[in-house]
């Protein structure tokens, strides 16, 4: 059941942006959370990141870290998304981002863990009659068939968008930040050219080889959606998260990877997950979070003719 609480209603969550009384189709983006973290195999505490942030923007300002401004674009916060049962969530879900996509309307959803990006694709999918594709910016490649018995858990997502019909091959989806491997996982994708860039491949290449190599493969896809998982932030930057992994992506690679990403391709819509704010008393992973969305909602902005150059 899709739910509003005080910060989603309030015209000054999102850095000032939220239109609460304006419908999805006369916003510039839609934002949605979904507080459900019954997906993990580790630590829990994800649920918490949507509504932690939504009460973190209000007294932010919608500039980049160019100190352009993009105050005139809108936004509509359309909620939670919670219920104790997760095929409702998921359901809801899937119809609401169907309707988003199949009206043009960008949207963003904070999780949540990484299962809840599932409905989403689904989503996309069935409001498209065409390929789309795929960035996966994480820690791990969520290719397990399933995880702990369970084929709808956080480690098991892309796996899932193999099974969508405008997902063609595993050529639908690109890797970025991945330095653990499951043992199915490593099965799966033995003499499969999986298109991957490890948090190793960042460092040793340049993020901006890398985000070169993404753009080469993405960009023959009319959409592409886009998924950040802050475990993929080395443990430094984004210690509160369910799975963190050593040696990952600084938090200049990853300003680097939305800018480029977010410019040279058609990103219809994106997510960042396993935000864990019990995890990290000091919160700098959902500031993390909240940096990215902002650098995100800058280049739409841009797009649309919405910003103001510092």
């Amino acid at each position: 059941m899709k739910k509003l609480n005080e910060h989603a209603l309030k015209a000054g969550t999102w850095f000032g942006l939220n239109k609460p009384d304006a419908k999805a189709t006369e916003v510039d983006a839609v934002i949605f959370g979904i507080p459900y973290d019954g997906g993990v195999s580790y630590r829990g505490g994800a649920s918490e990141a949507p509504d932690l942030l939504r009460a973190n923007t209000d007294h932010a300002t919608p500039c980049t870290e160019r100190l352009d401004y993009f105050d005139d674009f809108t936004v509509l916060d359309g909620g939670n998304f919670d219920s104790e049962d997760r095929d409702e969530i998921f359901a809801e879900v899937q119809d609401y981002v169907e309707s988003l996509v199949r009206d043009g309307v960008r949207f963003t959803m904070v999780g949540g863990d990484h299962s809840v990006t599932i409905p989403v694709e689904r989503g996309i999918n069935a409001a498209l009659d065409e390929p789309f594709g795929i960035i996966h910016i994480d820690a791990h490649m969520d290719l397990s068939l399933e995880l702990e018995g369970d084929p709808l858990s956080h480690g098991s997502t892309e796996q899932r968008a193999l099974e969508l019909s405008n997902i063609q091959s595993e050529k639908n989806l690109y890797f970025i930040g991945i330095r653990s491997i499951e043992p199915d996982e490593f099965e799966f994708t033995r003499g499969k050219n999986i298109q991957v860039k490890t948090a190793f491949d960042c460092h040793k290449e340049g993020i901006e080889a890398v985000a070169d190599d993404c753009i080469e493969k993405m960009k023959g896809f009319n959409k592409v959606y886009l998924t950040f998982d802050i475990d993929a932030l080395d443990p430094a930057y984004a210690a509160g998260t369910g799975t963190p992994q050593f040696g990952g992506l600084t938090s200049r690679m990853a300003m680097t990877l939305i800018q480029r990403l977010f410019r040279e391709l058609n990103i219809i819509g994106f997510d960042v997950v396993e935000i864990a704010p019990p995890l990290d008393d000091s919160l700098a992973s959902m500031y993390a979070g909240r940096k990215i969305i902002t650098e995100a909602w800058g280049i739409w902005a841009e797009e649309i003719g919405k910003l103001k150059k510092f």
